[in-house]
């Protein structure tokens, strides 16, 4: 764990602890990893999104100060429930819309590598959410790696710190977890 880490982990306790000057200095340390994250995130949604980074994370800390404290147990665990509530945010939007058109079917979208992942619309988010929700029943810690490195775009070591697994069971639920996920979804394959 880097100095930085450590820092973050006191910000984030601290903060835990109803100290708002904390809130203000974890902010911009933490604020270039997330708008990252969120930039994966959006990058797989449709051209011409209304929703903007920018407007992710502002989303994203409202809807994190109106969580119940959480014990924040370092970096890792903070980014993988930014990762969980980004996720949310916009499975919620792309289900809002979804309704809105009234009609068209879940689209498939295959898995591949988290930061690669290929441009989703809102029927293939609520496919990968719905699906998500499936595997977590039968299998609650695939479907977080899965939520961790495909929403958070949490590294393999990351994912593992967060789940307190080994580096190898993060790489070998991943694969298990993308087989089944492509299975439930209808078997799409990546195209060339």
């Amino acid at each position: 764990m880097s100095e930085g880490d450590g820092e973050i982990t006191v910000l984030l306790q601290a903060w835990r602890g109803g100290d708002e000057q904390a809130l203000e200095k974890l902010t911009p340390r933490v604020y270039r990893e997330l708008h990252q994250a969120a930039r994966r995130a959006m990058s797989r949604e449709r051209e011409g999104h209304t929703l903007q980074p920018t407007a992710l994370i502002n989303e994203l800390y409202l809807r994190l100060s109106e969580l119940r404290p959480v014990d924040w147990q370092n970096r890792a665990h903070f980014f993988a429930l930014c990762a969980r509530q980004m996720r949310r945010i916009l499975t919620d939007l792309a289900r809002t819309h979804h309704s809105d058109k009234r009609g068209g079917g879940a689209i498939a979208v295959p898995l591949d590598e988290a930061p690669e992942v290929a441009s989703t619309g809102h029927a293939e988010m609520i496919a990968v959410d719905d699906a998500l929700k499936a595997l977590a029943l039968v299998d609650e810690r695939k479907s977080k790696v899965v939520e961790l490195r495909f929403f958070g775009g949490l590294s393999v070591q990351e994912t593992a710190e967060v789940l307190k697994v080994s580096q190898d069971t993060v790489a070998r639920d991943w694969r298990l977890a993308k087989a089944w996920l492509l299975r439930e979804m209808g078997g799409v394959a990546n195209g060339p």
